[in-house]
C-alpha cells in the first residue's frame, strides 16, 4: 500500500477494517429517558474540567435507546451530562457514558472524545413503567423509573435542550503514553424531528461502583423527568479549547 493511499483511508482503525464508517451519522426513532437531579455542588465541581463552569448543581441522567443508527446499528447508551457553562454559552458536559455496541464506543471515543465504556444498559417498558437499568458486568450500578407517558412535556423546551452544545474532555495518549491530544471539543446534534415527549412521576437509583462510579455524584432530589423520540443527526465536532497549548 501507498503511502499516498494510507493517507487517503486513514480516518478510523484498523485500517484494513474500520470499526466505523464515515460520518454523517443519522439517528431514527431515537428514545430518551432523561431524569434531572440535584446533586452536590463540590462533587461536580471536582469531575468538570475548567474552563467549563458548573452553573447548578444539577445532572441529567439519560438511558437513549437507537435502534437505527448510521453504521452503528441497534443499541443503547446510558449516562451523566452535567449543564455547564463555557466564556457564556450554555450547554451540557458529557461526563460518563456506557453502552452495549463496540461500532459506537470506538467511534465515539476516537472522533469526539465521548467518555464512554462498555456496559449494558437498558431501556424498556414494565406494564406501566418506563424502566432504564445500566449494568457493569453483573453488577446493578443504575436504575430509573418514571410514569409511562404520564403528560405531554414542553416540546419547545425539549427542542431547546437538543440545540444546546455539547461539551467533551478529547484523550489519545502518544506512544509513550503521555497525552497527545487534550482537547474540550464542542457539538451539536441537528435535522432534529420530535415524534413526542412526555413527563411524569420518576425515581432514580445509583449505586457505588469503582470502575463505573455514577454515584459519585450523589441524587439529592429528583426534579424533572422527560421521556422523547426524535430523529436527529449527530454532528462532527470542533475544538474551542487545547490544554495541551501553552498560549491557551
Amino acid at each position: 500500500m501507498k503511502i499516498a493511499d494510507v493517507k487517503a483511508n486513514a480516518f478510523a482503525m484498523p485500517l484494513s477494517s474500520p470499526a466505523f464508517p464515515r460520518g454523517p451519522y443519522r439517528f431514527v426513532n431515537r428514545e430518551f429517558l432523561v431524569i434531572t437531579y440535584r446533586t452536590d455542588m463540590d462533587a461536580l465541581r471536582a469531575v468538570v474540567p475548567e474552563p467549563l463552569e458548573v452553573t447548578e448543581p444539577l445532572v441529567k441522567y439519560e438511558f437513549i435507546r437507537m435502534p437505527d443508527s448510521t453504521g452503528f446499528g441497534d443499541y443503547t447508551e446510558s449516562g451523566q451530562v452535567i449543564p455547564v457553562s463555557f466564556r457564556g454559552q450554555h450547554g451540557g458536559y458529557v461526563h460518563a457514558m456506557y453502552l452495549n455496541d463496540h461500532p459506537p464506543i470506538a467511534g465515539g471515543r476516537e472522533l469526539w472524545g465521548f467518555p464512554k465504556k462498555l456496559a449494558t444498559p437498558v431501556l424498556d417498558t414494565e406494564i406501566d413503567t418506563l424502566v432504564g437499568t445500566l449494568d457493569y458486568g453483573k453488577v446493578r450500578v443504575a436504575k430509573a423509573t418514571m410514569g409511562f407517558k404520564h403528560s405531554e412535556a414542553d416540546h419547545a423546551a425539549i427542542l431547546a435542550g437538543l440545540a444546546a452544545p455539547n461539551f467533551l474532555l478529547k484523550i489519545i495518549p502518544h506512544v509513550d503514553g503521555t497525552p497527545r491530544i487534550c482537547e474540550l471539543v464542542r457539538y451539536f446534534t441537528t435535522n432534529v424531528t420530535l415524534k413526542g415527549a412526555w413527563t411524569g412521576p420518576a425515581s432514580l437509583e445509583l449505586h457505588p461502583h469503582a470502575l463505573a462510579p455514577v454515584a459519585d455524584l450523589p441524587v439529592l432530589k429528583v426534579e424533572s423527568a422527560a421521556h422523547y423520540i426524535t430523529d436527529l443527526t449527530l454532528d462532527l465536532g470542533t475544538v474551542v479549547y487545547d490544554y495541551l497549548d501553552e498560549n491557551a
